[in-house]
């Protein structure tokens, strides 16, 4: 696990190496075990390196291939890589190191770009063709790992971070005010923009190439989700049997580390399960949890504490079990830093994925992570079931991007952003919603599709930004995070599982007569224990009942409490001051009232009001 990046001149001067310096400088956080450049003329790479599998000097990069036309630097974890290997060496490839990376190096000299769909793991990568002059850039599948790029003041210029090319004396920071509308639409940014103009995210699934002579980066998507319903269905006993083996497989295959590795235990099922997988291989395995202070919670949230549960499987897993218990100022006190490291505020409340990640990486330079099985099992059928009963695919669209309007409704969205309305006047938020389903072509004859289609959504979109949030805070720390859920052959499986395995009471749903008097499905929205029944009944063999037939709940803080008691001075001092830096965007009549709503106890919006400081303190440490 590393940092990469790297620097082209369009008009052939020399890269400098001072540049490419500070480049890497600026990413130190993520390889803080070596650092590699290489410059040749006006093309320049640079890596800075987390050591986890070969610790030698073999394994430094940029690392350039035995015939000397491939330069690669590469961020990420193969874990087929002994696989690809031996194929290789069949083919009279030899290696000098133990690493990944060299296989990644001779996969794609060998195999080109169809390289990308042999590699089973988490990559970001780019491979100088000195040859043909030409640079190729890829992520993985599913967006594990992120690589941003922008052309600006006649160069491209990439990396692992937005920080890396912000480094470059040259490069002109302005704030990219339609992905700021795309993040206050859905807490988070579905297009490949970020909050800087001129900096992009390339797309999970896609590799980038820039030819000599041409100053155009093109992409090519190599892989998308595809959830689908079986032309003809097993029985369930038959998929259980399956997911049993695909679920160790994984766990097992991402267990490849020569440091010490780890694992999140939130309390609940998905990083319970990759704990008692992963247990039988690593005794005493150090498992880590954050906790919450909930003296001043109230309500739902008195439930956000899971630490008797993880505490309680460490014991029957027997694991070395470490906790942090978070209060109301932890969050004032790590904003400057997490504002830092995340570069691009994405879903949810970060704050606590950053210090679950500083716990872990005091101790483990590994950790495992349950994210994704909620996303590819069906774990939120409260969102499903609403647009379970579409007529087409637009009433689809209509009604689910009402609901994934996360902070505010479009009426107060266009108050907010009155100062800017000009510059944000042709941003079309139900257009960029619908435009995630383009390559999901699926026919929708049936509820089943449109809960496919769901799954799809979330997948492309609040996964991928989960992931963002992931690698950053981790990073930040020097902390590798694996998430064994994303093992190809598991998520194959996953998406040609059916959904009556994934969805409890989808029959009862669907049976609801919406010309009835009163809300009938308020009942199953409300309901959270229906989601991810077939891994509850995998899950059962590993980990306690009261665990599998818990009610879904996700890794939250108390802000709802906090931000109007022990934080709402804090609230009060940035969000209430006509002179914070947001509000040199936005408007703050428009805010104020809004704000002073949750204050009062009279909305939740904890969410927004997490997002206006979350932008506010970026706006202070990025602009």
């Amino acid at each position: 696990m590393c940092g990469i990046t790297g620097l082209i001149n369009f008009d052939g001067s020399p890269v400098a190496p001072e540049v490419l310096k500070r480049m890497t400088n600026a990413i130190m956080h993520r390889g803080p075990d070596g650092e590699g450049h290489w410059i040749e003329g006006n093309v320049g790479l640079g890596h800075r390196r987390l050591s986890i599998i070969d610790l030698s000097s073999a394994g430094h990069q940029p690392m350039i291939s035995t015939d000397h036309r491939f330069l690669l630097t590469y961020n990420g974890e193969i874990y087929n890589y002994r696989e690809l290997r031996t194929e290789l060496e069949a083919l009279g490839y030899w290696f000098r190191s133990q690493t990944d990376t060299e296989v990644v190096l001779h996969a794609l000299a060998c195999w080109g770009r169809d390289a990308l769909l042999r590699f089973n793991g988490m990559f970001a990568l780019a491979l100088w063709d000195r040859k043909e002059r030409e640079l190729l850039l890829a992520r993985d599948r599913y967006g594990i790992k992120p690589l941003y790029y922008a052309r600006q003041a006649g160069c491209l210029a990439f990396g692992s971070e937005q920080k890396a090319i912000t480094a470059v004396p040259a490069f002109q920071r302005k704030l990219d005010l339609p992905a700021l509308l795309e993040y206050f639409t859905f807490q988070n940014i579905f297009t490949d923009r970020t909050l800087l103009e001129d900096v992009r995210i390339l797309p999970a699934g896609h590799y980038a190439v820039l030819k000599q002579g041409q100053n155009d980066l093109k992409l090519f998507r190599y892989w998308d989700y595809r959830f689908r319903e079986p032309e003809v269905a097993a029985d369930k006993q038959a998929y259980l049997e399956e997911l049993d083996r695909l679920f160790k497989q994984a766990v097992n295959r991402q267990l490849v580390s020569d440091v010490e590795l780890g694992a999140y235990l939130s309390g609940g099922m998905d990083s319970g399960s990759i704990t008692a997988i992963a247990s039988k291989s690593f005794p005493n395995l150090k498992t880590f949890t954050c906790g919450f202070d909930l003296s001043s919670a109230s309500g739902i949230e008195l439930a956000f504490d899971e630490r008797t549960k993880a505490e309680a499987m460490s014991a029957r897993f027997k694991t070395e079990h470490y906790e942090m218990v978070l209060k109301a100022g932890d969050m004032e006190r790590c904003l400057p830093r997490l504002a830092w490291h995340l570069e691009e505020p994405r879903v949810g409340q970060s704050y606590p994925n950053y210090y679950a990640a500083k716990l872990a990486g005091k101790f483990v330079k590994v950790v495992l992570s349950g994210s994704g099985g909620d996303e590819l099992f069906g774990g939120y059928p409260w969102r499903y079931y609403r647009a379970a009963m579409s007529q087409d695919f637009e009433h689809y669209v209509d009604q689910y991007y009402l609901y994934w309007q996360r902070l505010v409704d479009n009426r107060h969205l266009k108050q907010m952003f009155a100062p800017v309305k000009q510059q944000v006047d042709g941003v079309w938020t139900r257009d960029i919603f619908r435009d995630v389903f383009a390559t999901h072509d699926n026919a929708l004859d049936r509820p089943e599709d449109y809960i496919n289609h769901s799954l799809y959504f979330e997948a492309k979109t609040f996964l991928h930004g989960l992931f963002v949030v992931e690698d950053k805070l981790s990073m930040a720390h020097g902390l590798e995070s694996r998430v064994p859920f994303m093992d190809n052959d598991l998520v194959d499986f996953a998406m040609q599982c059916p959904v009556n395995l994934k969805l409890n009471n989808l029959a009862e749903v669907l049976r609801i007569n919406e010309n009835d008097v009163g809300d009938k499905q308020t009942a199953f929205f409300q309901k959270t224990n229906d989601g991810k029944q077939l891994l509850r009944d995998m899950m059962a063999r590993y980990i306690p009942d009261d665990v599998t037939k818990a009610e879904k709940q996700g890794f939250s803080s108390p802000d709802a409490s906090w931000f109007k008691g022990d934080s709402i001075e804090f609230v009060k001092r940035t969000l209430l001051n006509e002179n914070s830096d947001i509000y040199g965007v936005l408007d703050y009549g428009a805010v104020r009232p809004l704000v002073e709503q949750h204050l009062k106890g009279e909305q939740n919006r904890r969410l927004l009001i997490w997002s206006l400081l979350n932008v506010d303190e970026w706006m202070k440490v990025s602009l």
